[in-house]
């Protein structure tokens, strides 16, 4: 027997629901399943899955940038 659900209603631009859901078809997700899978993180890890801050990341030097890209996308 499953557990009782629940409607979950919010707004979001019209946009970027467009652009998410592209995303997500291409994972084989549909938004309610990928707001079930966040709720969950949340849930687990008693906070949000990802930083919230304030303060931004500091600019990486030219040098930073291009070792970074090499470690993520290989030799350019």
């Amino acid at each position: 027997m499953s557990s009782p659900t629940t409607i979950f209603r919010t707004q979001v631009p019209v946009r970027r629901l467009r652009r998410a859901e592209r995303i997500l078809h291409k994972l084989g997700l549909s938004p309610a399943e990928a707001v079930n899978m966040l709720l969950a993180q949340i849930e687990l890890r008693n906070g949000l899955p990802f930083d919230v801050r304030m303060a931004p990341n500091p600019l990486l030097s030219a040098d930073e940038q291009a070792a970074a890209w090499t470690e993520a996308f290989g030799a350019y």
